[in-house]
């Protein structure tokens, strides 16, 4: 038998004003949710999303709509891994987003580089978008309840970025004169 349990918020909000609405989709998004269908989405049961949950739905309550939340289990193992499925999916989508992010940092430094643009000016900017990709990753991985296939993947690119700006700092210091 199953053994996952989560939590099913149904809801349904005026649809105007759809800014509203929208806020509360990208909430809900923001906390990992899967959505089954419009207005129907469910999360891993934890005290934190019961907690974030009941927020929301206090929120729905003042938008002048309705929702109700249900702890669940799956029927069977099969009805388990589809759902697992949706998440392990829509964190996949998150790490493949992230992944062209670090080709496109990755072509940036390597740009730099080519013409040889060693200056602390560019090194703090390249820096800052060093740091954007860890805090991204991070935020991806704490909505990656049930391990994404392509976590490792985007785990040893950022640890490849990392390295890269780290040959690109040491070209900046040596172009200064920082090591002598």
């Amino acid at each position: 038998m199953t053994n996952l349990a989560w939590l099913l918020l149904t809801y349904k909000v005026p649809p105007d004003p759809a800014t509203k609405r929208i806020a509360l989709w990208r909430r809900l998004k923001g906390m990992g949710a899967v959505y089954l269908q419009n207005g129907v989405c469910v999360l891993p049961k934890t005290d934190d999303h019961v907690r974030r949950l009941k927020m929301v739905e206090n929120d729905i309550s003042k938008m002048k709509g309705e929702s109700v939340i249900l702890e669940t289990v799956a029927l069977d193992r099969l009805q388990e891994d589809k759902v697992v499925s949706r998440f392990k999916a829509d964190r996949d989508d998150q790490y493949r987003e992230f992944l062209g992010r670090c080709a496109d940092f990755e072509a940036e430094v390597a740009k730099e580089i080519a013409i040889e643009k060693f200056t602390y000016a560019e090194l703090e900017e390249e820096d800052t978008d060093l740091k954007k990709l860890q805090r991204w990753l991070e935020k991806i991985r704490r909505l990656d309840f049930y391990g994404g296939t392509l976590a490792q993947e985007a785990t040893s690119r950022l640890r490849d970025c990392e390295a890269l700006l780290d040959s690109y700092a040491q070209r900046v210091f040596d172009a200064h004169d920082e090591n002598r």
